[in-house]
């Protein structure tokens, strides 16, 4: 089956969903908010930021690319105990710290999210519940299709809510284990960086309007973006679970209201760059593009040919994000002074 993009795939949808350009994908809004929206998420992110996340840094497990890599645990909202790595500089201070969120197939071990967007940060990559050996959780399923339904019939027990909870507390962990970045989010102290791709950008997406720790933050093709939409299109991804249950539930839809990554960007101020696809069969385009165009404050675009399919031409355009990242996060994150000799 072709797409409108000229990819050949098996899919039994079109992966570009009619899109051959970002022109028509520019005008895809966010939808409403519920009218408690922020209330909703300013009380969650209270209830953990009052949690006493007692992180434990493990021994080097590696030393590359001029950092050294421990395991970490920590402890999220509900008191379960989550794992993950920390980077740290091998050699000088650290002089900014980025929370590193993975897709929905967890995360295993550190990839291609290092090395550090910066040189001199240190880098918190957290497991979120239920995913990866290191974010295993009590009941909680690992597979993203039975995860992203569970708690799904209401705002309180639905996952997704507990795994924003979960890098808002991963972003505690870091501060308090890395003495230089203890006074992230107040006056004149510094600001973290945020990368997070498909699951973690939707994640990403969700999280940053109420934390002021932040000062920038890059969203790689985001998911969650615009649910209404996203019940209307099929996919390959953890969505097409949703749409599932939708059709048997359609009372869901009210839950999913408070996770809509669309929607929560439209309380996001602070400077993102985002990575949109023009293809991808797991996390539709339209709300990819939705969150990009909600987003309250100054925002970047860079134009992916495709996500989560592997096509020619993707290595340069990895290298080009890479290349903007740094630029971006370089020009927007304040480094701090240098030591005094």
């Amino acid at each position: 089956m072709a797409s409108s993009v000229a990819f050949s795939h098996g899919f039994p949808f079109d992966p570009a969903y009619g899109y051959d350009a970002p022109d028509a994908l520019l005008d895809i809004p966010a939808p409403p908010a519920p009218v408690d929206f922020d209330a909703f998420w300013r009380g969650r992110y209270a209830r953990a930021r009052a949690v006493d996340t007692r992180p434990v840094l493990s021994p080097v497990e590696e030393e590359r690319d001029g950092l050294r890599i421990h395991g970490v645990t920590y402890t999220s909202v509900g008191g379960v105990r989550l794992g993950g790595w920390l980077a740290l500089p091998a050699e000088g201070p650290v002089r900014c710290g980025f929370v590193v969120g993975h897709g929905y197939g967890g995360r295993q071990a550190p990839g291609r999210d290092l090395p550090a967007p910066l040189s001199g940060a240190a880098v918190i990559l957290p497991c979120v519940r239920g995913m990866g050996e290191r974010g295993r959780a009590d009941s909680l399923p690992d597979l993203a299709d039975a995860h992203v339904l569970h708690g799904i019939g209401s705002r309180e027990s639905y996952v997704i809510g507990d795994c924003v909870a979960d890098l808002w507390c991963a972003a505690s962990a870091l501060t308090a284990l890395v003495p230089e970045l203890a006074g992230a989010g107040l006056p004149g102290g510094p600001r973290l960086g945020y990368l997070g791709e498909s699951f973690g950008g939707g994640l990403g997406a969700l999280a940053l309007p109420w934390d002021d720790r932040f000062g920038a933050a890059q969203l790689t093709v985001p998911t969650f973006g615009n649910h209404p939409l996203r019940l209307t299109l099929p996919c390959a991804g953890s969505g097409e679970a949703v749409r599932a249950h939708h059709r048997e539930h359609p009372e869901v839809t009210d839950v999913l209201r408070y996770f809509d990554a669309a929607t929560a960007a439209t309380r996001l101020t602070l400077p993102t760059l985002v990575a949109a696809a023009l293809f991808d069969p797991c996390v539709p385009p339209p709300g990819q593009f939705a969150v990009h165009n909600a987003l309250a404050g100054e925002r970047e675009l860079q134009v992916l040919t495709a996500g989560h399919f592997a096509y020619r031409g993707m290595v340069a355009e990895a290298a080009e994000l890479d290349a903007n990242r740094a630029r971006f996060f370089g020009e927007r994150l304040t480094a701090g002074p240098d030591p005094v000799a």
